[in-house]
C-alpha cells in the first residue's frame, strides 16, 4: 500500500442511474460501454519511479512537473514507444494545488504545472499520445491533495474540458465500503455523460478485499480496468507477490477480464534498478499472459537498449493486445516450477514457464504437449516459436510429443503454440 491511509474504506455520494452495457464475448462478463480499452492500455505512469516528489528547487529532473511529463512525452514520440503502442502518458498523485479554485474546480500546482493541464494535454496530444490524470474517490488523495468526495461530476467536466483521455482513480479517505462502490459508480456515469471518451481505471476491488469478496460483474459495468492487489514496488519479492495473489484468485479474477474491461496487476518496473535480467522478463512475459495494462514506471530519459528493446517486443506485445481478450491463467506448478497458457485468437496458445526457485543454475523441465492448451493447442501438431529470452524457431511437435526447455532463476521461458489446420 502506498500509504497508511491506502486502507481507508471511502466516503462518497450515492448515484443510483442505470448505464448503458455491451456484451463482449467474455462469458458471463458485461463491459462498461463506452468503446474503450478493448485491449489493455498500454503507456507509462510516474508513480513507482518519482511518487510524490515535489521538491523541484533540489531535484528539478526528477520532481513531478510538466517539465518531467514534457520530456516522457517528446521520448515516447521519438523513441518508438508510440509506434509499439505505448500512447498513455500518465500523471499520478501529486500534480494538484493544495485547494480547489474559487469555482470549485481542481487546479494544477502553479509553480510545477505553470502552464495547465490543458496546455499539457495539447502538448502531449501534439505528439500523437494520450494524456492520463489522478484523483481520488474520496475527501482527499492518498497524498493529502483534494479529493473528489462531492465533486464528481464537476471534477469529470474538468477532466473532459481539459482533454485528459484516462482517469486513475485512487480509493483514500473515505468512510465505508459502501459509499466507495458508490463513489466509483458516480464518476463512472460522470465520466461518460461528459461527451469525452476517458478510459477509467479504478482501484475499487483492491479496496473492497479486505472487507469482502468484489463484485466483478458490477465493477466490469463501470471500469476499463482495476487494480486488485496493492502497489508493486521496484522487487522480485513485490512482482513475485503479485502473480502469487492472481493464480490464489484466477478464478475469481480471470473470467471478469475481456474487451473493454482488465484486470490490473500494476506497472512494469522494467528497466529500473531492483529487477535482474531474468525477473525483467518474467514481468514482461506474464503481464502479456495475464493480459494487463503495460503502463511502464520508469525514467525514458535513462533506460538501457536491453530493457528498452524488452518493451518493445512487438510479439510479446502481439500476446498482451491479441483481440480475443481471454485473461491467461496458471496451469499447474510442480517443484518450483510455473506453467501459465493463455488462450489466442486463431487457436494459437502462449505458455510461459517461470522457474521460481532462486538457488543454482539453469533448470531444465519437460512437459507433455498433449497438457497444453486445454489439450487442442497442438491437436494434432502445432508450430512452437520461443519468444523469450531470445526468440528461436523450435519447429514443429506433434500431440504425442514433450518439449524440453532449460530455464535460469526467477526467470521464464516464454512461447507461442500455432496450430496446424486440418481440413
Amino acid at each position: 500500500m502506498r500509504l497508511t491511509s491506502r486502507v481507508q474504506p471511502p466516503g462518497c455520494v450515492l448515484a443510483l442511474c442505470f448505464m448503458s452495457l455491451i456484451l463482449w464475448d467474455v462469458p458471463g462478463a458485461w463491459a462498461l460501454d463506452n468503446g474503450l480499452a478493448m485491449t489493455p492500455t498500454m503507456g507509462w505512469l510516474h508513480w513507482e519511479r518519482f511518487m510524490c516528489n515535489t521538491d523541484c528547487k533540489e531535484e528539478p529532473d526528477s520532481c513531478i512537473s510538466e517539465k518531467l511529463f514534457m520530456q516522457m512525452a517528446d521520448l515516447m514520440d521519438s523513441d518508438g514507444w508510440k509506434e509499439v503502442g505505448y500512447k498513455y502518458l500518465c500523471i499520478d498523485d501529486c500534480w494538484m494545488a493544495p485547494q480547489r479554485d474559487s469555482k470549485g474546480r481542481l487546479q494544477a500546482d502553479p509553480i510545477r504545472f505553470p502552464s495547465g493541464i490543458r496546455r499539457l494535454a495539447n502538448y502531449v496530444h501534439s505528439k500523437g499520445l494520450k494524456l492520463g490524470i489522478y484523483a481520488d474517490v474520496g475527501k482527499k488523495t492518498c497524498a493529502g491533495y483534494p479529493g473528489s468526495f462531492g465533486h464528481y461530476d464537476i471534477d469529470a467536466k474538468t477532466f473532459a474540458d481539459w482533454g485528459v483521455d484516462l482517469l486513475k482513480f485512487d480509493g483514500c479517505y473515505c468512510d465505508s465500503v459502501e459509499q466507495l462502490a458508490d463513489g466509483y459508480k458516480h464518476m463512472s456515469l460522470a465520466l461518460n455523460k461528459t461527451g469525452r471518451s476517458i478510459v477509467y481505471s479504478c482501484e475499487w476491488p483492491l479496496y473492497m478485499w479486505p472487507f469482502h469478496k468484489p463484485n466483478y460483474t458490477e465493477i466490469r459495468q463501470y471500469c476499463n480496468h482495476w487494480r486488485n492487489f496493492g502497489d508493486v514496488y521496484d522487487s522480485w519479492q513485490s512482482v513475485k507477490s503479485i502473480l502469487d495473489w492472481t493464480s490464489s484468485n484466477q478464478k475469481t479474477v480471470v473470467s471478469a477480464a475481456g474487451p473493454g474491461g482488465w484486470n490490473d496487476p500494476d506497472m512494469l518496473v522494467i528497466g529500473n534498478f531492483g529487477l535482474s535480467w531474468d525477473q525483467q522478463i518474467t514481468q514482461m512475459a506474464l503481464w502479456a499472459i495475464m493480459a494487463a495494462p503495460l503502463l511502464m514506471s520508469n525514467d525514458l530519459r535513462h533506460i538501457s537498449l536491453q530493457a528498452k528493446t524488452l518493451l518493445q517486443n512487438k510479439d510479446v506485445i502481439a500476446i498482451n493486445q491479441d483481440p480475443l481478450g481471454k485473461q491467461g491463467y496458471l496451469l499447474r506448478k510442480e517443484d518450483n516450477i510455473e506453467v501459465w497458457e493463455r488462450p489466442l485468437s486463431n487457436l494459437a496458445w502462449a505458455v510461459a514457464m517461470v522457474n521460481l526457485q532462486e538457488i543454482g543454475g539453469p533448470r531444465a523441465y519437460t512437459m507433455n504437449i498433449a497438457s497444453l492448451g486445454r489439450g487442442v493447442a497442438c491437436n494434432p501438431a502445432c508450430h512452437i516459436t520461443e519468444l523469450l529470452p531470445v526468440k528461436t524457431k523450435l519447429g514443429l511437435y506433434e500431440w504425442t510429443s514433450c518439449l524440453k526447455t532449460r530455464i535460469n532463476p526467477t526467470g521464464t521461458v516464454l512461447l507461442q503454440l500455432e496450430k496446424i489446420q486440418t481440413f
